[in-house]
């Protein structure tokens, strides 16, 4: 799906940001710095850069303006404690394409990304696989033609295991992704969740979630 620099000196933070974009399908790379990242940009030539403002070495806002006098195209998203309007101002006008104010959850963060993928790049807004179509935007789903009705929570699972469909994936990196990192309950929701899933998805020919036993759950035709 593209390669993304996730750019912050908070080790913590940007790991849980990297990982959360490698569950989306995206490779990443993490640089804590402004030299780190004009290295990495070089070498290892982003789709997107996540940018945070406040570096050890420098703003990051001054950093975007060196990477576009550079020839950097890729799209950025700023990342910021700061709330200010003339903040925000300031990282667009310098080239950047959004701007997520911290504390921000995961899910919008992955958002925001695949919002200015579609916007700079004209990405699909329709995840398909097989019969089955995902519109992003609207969050609709329909299989065969025919609407399916899906709570938030169902949609992000559905979304995800598409996402990766052909991958088995784990209790453990679903409550990650779907329920956020700091979920203080047992994996059974996601049993419980991907049933509720089955009766609706899988109610048309042929089923699409399979369970592999003692592993996790994949999106596959057979």
């Amino acid at each position: 799906m593209g390669r993304i620099l996730v750019v912050d000196d908070e080790h913590y933070l940007a790991d849980l940001v990297a990982t959360a974009l490698r569950y989306e399908g995206f490779e990443t790379a993490i640089a804590g710095s402004g030299r780190a990242a004009g290295e990495l940009v070089a070498s290892f030539e982003p789709d997107l850069i996540v940018l945070d403002v406040m570096l050890p070495d420098g703003s990051g806002i001054d950093i975007c303006r060196k990477l576009r006098r550079t020839g950097c195209t890729a799209p950025v998203v700023f990342l910021t404690a700061r709330d200010a309007t003339e903040d925000k101002i300031a990282g667009l006008t310098v080239g950047g394409d959004d701007y997520v104010t911290k504390p921000f959850s995961l899910e919008e963060l992955v958002l925001r990304v695949h919002a200015v993928l579609r916007r700079t790049k004209g990405d699909t807004k329709t995840l398909r696989f097989a019969d089955l179509e995902i519109n992003e935007d609207a969050h609709e789903v329909r299989r065969d033609g025919q609407l399916i009705d899906l709570t938030p929570t169902e949609f992000k699972l559905l979304r995800l295991l598409v996402v990766h469909a052909g991958k088995v994936l784990s209790k453990r990196q679903i409550l990650d992704h779907v329920w956020e990192y700091d979920f203080a309950g047992n994996d059974g929701v996601v049993q419980t969740y991907v049933s509720y899933l089955r009766r609706k998805v899988d109610a048309f020919d042929p089923p699409l979630i399979h369970t592999i036993p003692r592993i996790g759950y994949i999106v596959r035709v057979r």
